[in-house]
């Protein structure tokens, strides 16, 4: 019996950060996909978004990174310091973060930068457009019905009412903490749940004087009324105020004493005002948005052909600006093993590694959010619960994958460690080195591309023909680099050695020095990341 036409081989549902992320990196790999998305025009309200190193090397890789870059520019200054204040006119009380992008460039060919979502999300679309994704606008999915070859995926139309079926081989749902989906599936969200009733304020006020000479990216605030942080335009005079707890920030909050039970104009101006240090504050308000701030992750990421992403998959505080970077690298994770997978060229088990490999990740990065909110914003929860605090470059760029999709080594760290100590181990990004290519200065990173790189030292010429081989019995896309001593230090190989990269940027699988036969040992690394059967 011939199987049900699709209407896309990928259905996306949800037309936010991660939602788009998805289909742009698909799209890439010339993987149809068409995304369904509830809101018929993008919101205007300033929401600003930290970008981190990680995901600006996937949007260098995508071809939009000096696009992003310029519009980060057009907002906002860069390069600011993240700071605690008693009020923008009151005394500064810590100091986190001296500069965003202090020590990056050992790091990555990329930078740190702040991009509002209004800015972003249409450079995300056009792009995504450009190499082939759909979009439908003013459907809301509540559900989904998997057969054996593919998804149905079931949406109502926001004005009408009526419903419509959409037919794809898989569903990535990017619906959000709210997800039908996920909870159509029964897939719990766990962790702390529910540990402040906040609200964002969109606002412009003349801030600009409080900060003149100060470079300052996020600015948290900790006094008698509020606890909770400003973000700021490139003008410092219009922008949010995000507002997590009330009253004395040091002291368990009695019960009611939540910032959203109120959210009158008078109540929003009295925070931004008690924010600013000054009574007499003239603000207006731009808008106002009530959230809950939890701590959880999906059960599980998977469910036989469905996939969860982003918020669907995990909830954060915004302390660190990590949920969209990580919803981003779920997306980027999941879109070279679909690619694989629906051309046939490696078994559906590779699918699985998504959940293996996303899921204690997202864990680990929820954790540290959580740490950083109690630090920051809300003292009174340290006792509780708080979990080790972590430095960022080991949350951005250093955690490590585990799973049949990588060749793990002895003595690999469980989840995380410090990216200049990973020395190119499998499970762990690659490293970042400057080095000269056809008569250009990129960096190692450019080198990798939307197939698999075998990265070799210098006298590893061999590797060349082996991959050669390995991507012709495969049909795969191998290609090989010989590289001098400094990269080969880099990546933990003897000159002879090499190192095989996922298309994801990830080792797969190294030979520090090389083997007797180099195309039967990249051979049998390769079929263990791909999992065909037989």
């Amino acid at each position: 019996m011939a199987a049900a036409a699709v209407d896309a081989p990928v259905i996306i549902a949800g037309g936010g950060l991660v939602g788009l992320s998805t289909a742009m990196f698909l799209a890439q790999r010339g993987v149809k996909s068409l995304v369904i998305e509830r809101l018929t025009q993008a919101s205007t309200l300033p929401r600003a978004a930290f970008f981190h190193m990680r995901t600006f090397e996937l949007f260098r890789q995508a071809g939009i990174e000096d696009e992003v870059r310029a519009q980060s520019q057009k907002e906002f200054t860069p390069d600011g310091a993240i700071v605690a204040v008693e009020s923008l006119a009151g005394k500064q009380l810590a100091a986190f973060i001296p500069s965003l992008n202090e020590g990056v460039e050992e790091l990555s060919p990329c930078r740190r930068w702040f991009v509002s979502q209004p800015g972003l999300e249409p450079i995300l679309r056009r792009r995504a457009e450009e190499i082939g994704a759909r979009f439908v606008s003013g459907l809301e999915v509540f559900g989904a019905e998997q057969s054996e070859d593919g998804v149905s995926v079931m949406a109502r139309d926001v004005a009408s009412g009526e419903v419509r079926r959409f037919r794809g081989r898989y569903l990535v749902d990017c619906e959000g903490a709210h997800s039908k989906v996920r909870e159509q599936l029964g897939i719990r969200m766990m962790g702390r749940g529910v540990f402040s009733n906040s609200i964002t304020i969109y606002l412009k006020a003349q801030l600009a004087p409080f900060l003149a000479g100060r470079n300052l990216s996020i600015i948290y605030l900790s006094n008698p009324v509020l606890g909770g942080f400003f973000r700021l335009e490139k003008s410092s005079n219009r922008g949010f105020l995000v507002v997590n707890t009330v009253g004395d920030p040091y002291a368990d909050p009695v019960a009611g004493a939540n910032a959203a039970a109120d959210v009158s104009e008078a109540r929003l101006i009295e925070l931004v005002r008690a924010s600013a240090g000054d009574p007499n504050l003239d603000v207006e308000i731009e808008g106002c948005a009530r959230w809950r701030c939890t701590s959880d992750v999906a059960e599980r990421l998977q469910e036989r052909r469905i996939f969860l992403a982003g918020d669907s998959a995990h909830l954060m505080p915004p302390n660190g600006g990590f949920g969209g970077n990580t919803g981003i690298h779920d997306a980027h994770n999941l879109a070279w093993k679909l690619d694989l997978v629906l051309r046939g060229l490696a078994g559906e088990r590779l699918l699985d590694t998504y959940d293996v490999e996303r899921r204690p990740v997202g864990r680990f990065t929820v954790d540290q959010a959580y740490a950083r909110y109690v630090t920051r914003t809300a003292a009174y929860l340290k006792a509780k619960d708080a979990p080790p605090y972590e430095d960022d470059f080991r949350i951005e760029l250093g955690y490590i994958y585990r799973s049949g999709a990588v060749t793990t080594e002895p003595g690999t760290p469980e989840l995380h460690e410090d990216p200049r100590q990973s020395h190119g181990r499998p499970g762990a990004r690659a490293p970042h080195l400057w080095v000269q290519h056809q008569g250009k200065r990129v960096s190692t990173l450019d080198l990798l591309g939307d197939g698999f790189v075998v990265i070799a030292g210098p006298e590893g010429a061999a590797w060349a023909e082996a991959a050669r081989r390995a991507g012709e019995r495969t049909g795969v896309q191998v290609t090989a680099h010989q590289l001098g001593p400094e990269v080969a230090e880099a990546y933990g190989l003897e000159p002879s050695g090499a190192s095989m990269v996922r298309p994801d940027g990830f080792v797969a699988w190294r030979a520090k020095a090389a083997p007797a036969d180099p195309a039967a040992a990249l051979g049998k690394a390769l079929d263990a990341v791909l999992m065909k059967e037989g």
